[in-house]
Formats: structure tokens, sequence, C-alpha cells
């Protein structure tokens, strides 16, 4: 293509790549929170349904009570990381953290965010101390083996696959690591790599999650009431 005046077109400049946030959160948490809510579901409904005198009423009290909460702390958790900034989502509130507020990521029992100061817990990444011991036995076997000289080549390569890996990409998986240390990893890596970019800058802003909060509050009240007065 050429211009009217026969330079050769330059085109539009290309716009600056836009990549899509890393998403963390359990999935087995979110299975059974499906599960907990079909069973609630259909027990909530089948009294609503067949029960007597002021049970229907009672189920339907009871099921904001029941479910917001099991919602809050089954399919809500969810972490998101992008270039400027880590957002974990919690049962009842959300925490914005620019990363040039992150102060550090630590898994103990808990994987605990430390941010402008504060300390928050990140409940989409629950921490498996079964996976850890599991993880731990890899380590030492292929440790073992290669300190023997078992198994030649194949001994050797397994202890080099037992090193922790640090900044996995989304999706791998490093049977020497637990899996919430492996994003705890990520994501103290990403956050050293961006805290000094401009737009990662700012303070932590946590908000509450007032539509779980203030319909559990109100149906509990209407609940206790109901069972009260029978």
């Amino acid at each position: 293509m050429t211009e009217s005046d026969g330079t050769p077109d330059q085109g539009s400049a290309a716009p600056e790549p836009k990549y899509a946030d890393r998403v963390y959160r359990s999935v087995p948490g979110v299975i059974s929170g499906v599960l907990l809510l079909a069973v609630a579901g259909w027990l909530i409904i089948d009294a609503m349904l067949t029960g007597t005198g002021r049970t229907p009423w009672i189920a339907l009290a009871a099921a904001p009570v029941f479910a917001f909460p099991v919602i809050a702390y089954t399919l809500r958790p969810v972490v998101y990381a992008n270039d400027r900034r880590l957002l974990v989502r919690n049962p009842l509130r959300t925490v914005n953290a620019p990363w040039a507020s992150v102060e550090g990521l630590r898994a103990g029992y808990s994987v605990e965010l430390f941010a402008g100061g504060k300390k928050y817990q990140v409940w989409a990444v629950p921490v498996s101390l079964r996976q850890r011991k599991r993880a731990n036995r890899a380590v030492n076997k292929a440790a073992t083996l290669a300190a023997s000289g078992g198994f030649g080549e194949n001994a050797r390569a397994s202890a080099q696959s037992a090193r922790p890996r640090i900044g996995l990409r989304q999706g791998d998986s490093d049977p020497t690591r637990a899996w919430s240390d492996q994003v705890v990893d990520t994501l103290q890596e990403i956050a050293e790599r961006n805290a000094a970019r401009p737009d990662a800058a700012g303070r932590v802003e946590v908000r509450w999650c007032w539509w779980i909060i203030a319909p559990t509050l109100l149906g509990l009240i209407v609940f206790v009431t109901l069972i009260a007065a029978t």
C-alpha cells in the first residue's frame, strides 16, 4: 500500500499486547460448594412444597442463611494477578493491592498477603499439608537415589526434576512442590518484577461484600423470629 504521494504506507502503530489475568482458585472448593448448594436446594424446596404450618416459611428463611455463606466460602474466593495489581477476593471482602504496595506473600498453614502494612488471608489458595508431605517424599526419594547412584541417568534426572522450580506458568505442575507453594512463588516473582512499574503504584483498597453479608443477616433475623414464634 502507498500513500497518495507515492510513499509507502507506514500503517497504524500496533497496539500494546494485553495479557489476561492469571486466575487461581480451589477447584475442590468450587465442586464442594456446588454439591452443597444442590443438596440444600433440594431439601429446602421439598420442605416448602410438603411442609405444613410455618415449616415452608422457616425453610424459605433458612435458604439465604445457608446459601450465601456457602457461596462466600466455596465459590467466591479467587485470586487475579496481572502486571499492575493483585486482586484477592475473599469470602466477605475484596483486597485490591497494586504491586508496589505488596510487601510479600507467605504460605504457612495458610497463604497470607502482606500489603500496605497489613496482613490478609488468601482463601482461594488453601494450603494442603498432605501435598507438602507427598512433595517432600518425592524430593527425598530422588535425592537418595542420586546420592547412591541408583538407576544411573534416571536417578540424576529425578534429582534434577526434584529441585524446586520458581515462576511456574499457569497450568504448569511441579510434583516436588505443593500447589499453594507454587502459587505463592509465582505471585512473589510477579510482585518483584512489576513493583517498579508506574501503573503498579497506589494504596491497598478493601471492599466488603455487602450483597452476601446483608441477605445473610436479614435471613438469620427472620429465621430466628420464626423459630421463636413457634
